[in-house]
């Protein structure tokens, strides 16, 4: 069975030790998900172009969020490149005893997880 492929979203500046994680949760031998790990480092000319072709290349975003979300530039375009697409997306949490925002052009109605192996099985690996 193929693995579902998903993309992270995360601010580059803050929150690469949680993006680790994930990709590293990612190579466990009964993960139902691979990620593609395509960070776009840093904005030029056509990035939005380059992550929307990105993002249609998998069938989920997880979008992991932290303290710096909100402010990050990229992980709100990712996001909204992902509800323009209608690619699913999830936003994730793993620091509980810090504040966790939200990016922008995230819904009001969009919930929030917690970053632990059987959410990522079940939202990442389900989404197909």
């Amino acid at each position: 069975m193929a693995k579902t492929r998903a993309l992270t979203s995360f601010d580059c500046d803050h929150d690469l030790d949680l993006k680790n994680l994930l990709v590293g949760q990612a190579k466990n031998p009964d993960s139902p998900f691979e990620i593609c790990d395509w960070s776009i480092k840093e904005a030029s000319a056509g990035w939005k172009a380059k992550a929307r072709v990105r993002i249609r290349a998998c069938e989920a975003v997880a979008v992991i969020c932290a303290g710096h979300t909100d402010t990050a530039v990229g992980v709100g375009a990712e996001l909204s490149i992902a509800q323009k697409e209608s690619i699913a997306y999830f936003l994730l949490r793993d620091r509980p005893d810090r504040t966790c925002r939200t990016p922008t052009w995230a819904e009001s109605t969009d919930k929030m997880y917690d970053l632990t192996w059987e959410n990522l099985k079940l939202l990442i690996g389900g989404s197909r």
